[in-house]
């Protein structure tokens, strides 16, 4: 096996990005890339901390992350499993990554930047949903913003209804559990009651 193991090595092989690679990155959120964030309701938020990397899911109602201004993101948390792995990267280390996905786009959005996470009243109070406010905000401090092409999301037809992966196919969280646990949790009760216990807990 033939391992990379410097710049250099990397350089040789891909050679140097064009302009059009390197113009598109800038510090703050311009206008085009307000756009991009505004129509997307899902984001992956990545994280470093102490144990290592973190990437989890995001979606919400319309789109995810709220844009305050050029430079500042606000991306509330929701109710998910508790594990909070981001919030406590976070805290540890603020250097945060955030991926836009549109649906039906070929066009990503990638942000860099630096978070803390924040509890004041008022602002869960801006988040509320159905009058139940996230239990904390992630406020972002923009470093770096670029847009990333098509390639990816063509090359998997991510979008195509066609390519769908029927639900049969695939094992059920419960499943997943059962196999996890010997049988101590999840199973078919689980993924029976999984669907009203999210919809009353999406908030």
């Amino acid at each position: 096996m033939s391992v990379v193991t410097t710049v250099a090595e990397l350089e040789a092989i891909y050679g140097l990005p064009q302009e059009t690679s390197t113009v598109k990155e800038v510090d703050r959120i311009t206008p085009e890339y307000r756009t991009l964030i505004e129509a997307s309701p899902f984001v992956i938020l990545a994280t470093a901390g102490p144990e290592g990397l973190d990437c989890s899911p995001r979606g919400d109602t319309g789109h995810v992350v709220r844009v305050v201004d050029e430079r500042t993101l606000m991306l509330p948390d929701r109710r998910g499993n508790n594990r909070i792995d981001s919030l406590r990267n976070i805290v540890r280390d603020p250097r945060t990554a955030l991926l836009f996905l549109i649906p039906g786009s070929g066009t990503t959005l990638r942000v860099n930047g630096q978070a803390r996470v924040v509890t004041d009243a008022d602002l869960l109070a801006s988040f509320a949903v159905d009058g139940k406010p996230p239990r904390s905000v992630v406020v972002m401090t923009v470093e770096t913003v670029y847009f990333q092409c098509a390639r990816a999301i063509v090359r998997s037809e991510l979008w195509n209804p066609d390519r769908h992966v029927r639900a049969g196919d695939l094992p059920t969280p419960g499943r997943i559990l059962a196999a996890l646990s010997e049988d101590r949790i999840g199973g078919d009760t689980y993924d029976r009651a999984w669907p009203e216990r999210a919809r009353q807990s999406l908030w």
